[in-house]
């Protein structure tokens, strides 16, 4: 099984690294080119105008790939986990993987829409990545939980809903604004 095979773990490893790159790379030429102001810049818009915008979609076409296969993983993980367990339902981890999924379809359409060419398909795809991100968070830190404590720690547990907490608080002013 694809979870259990050695190494695999270098693929959230290396989406954490390109994504970081991503949005790193992009900002600089951004601010080299005198696009966007250097103080803390919607991340949109460090991706809106040639040559940065070319960068910003190709790498976020990418990083939504990697998390795909990151969400994937995990999916096939929790199932292997849930055969001696019977922690969570297999419905209910396949529902979690759909979540993430469409997550990841919303920062492709956010990547290859830019921000000022088709502002209207780049904010719903951004509705999608955010909103479905946040749920897919949330469903795994319960996930996370619910098998404890012989799958994960409650200190993992904890992070994890602290991390979905502060996700669903930010993501309610970048709704209403």
């Amino acid at each position: 099984m694809l979870c259990c095979m050695p190494g695999v773990a270098f693929v959230p490893a290396l989406l954490v690294s390109w994504s970081s790159a991503a949005f790193i790379i992009s900002y600089v030429i951004a601010v080299l080119a005198g696009h966007v102001e250097p103080l803390v810049p919607y991340i949109s818009d460090t991706g809106t105008k040639p040559p940065e915008s070319g960068i910003f979609g190709f790498m976020i076409n990418i990083s939504a790939l990697l998390a795909a296969i990151t969400m994937y993983i995990r999916y096939l993980l929790i199932e292997k986990q849930n055969e001696s367990s019977h922690f969570i339902s297999s419905s209910c981890n396949m529902f979690t993987l759909c979540m993430g999924l469409m997550g990841c379809t919303g920062m492709g359409i956010v990547a290859t829409f830019q921000e000022l060419a088709v502002p209207s398909v780049h904010d719903i795809g951004a509705l999608v990545a955010f909103g479905s991100g946040v749920v897919y968070i949330t469903l795994q830190s319960i996930i996370s939980y619910k098998s404890c404590p012989r799958w994960n720690t409650y200190f993992v547990c904890h992070i994890r809903m602290a991390i979905s907490v502060i996700s669903c608080i930010a993501f309610i002013p970048s709704i209403l604004y």
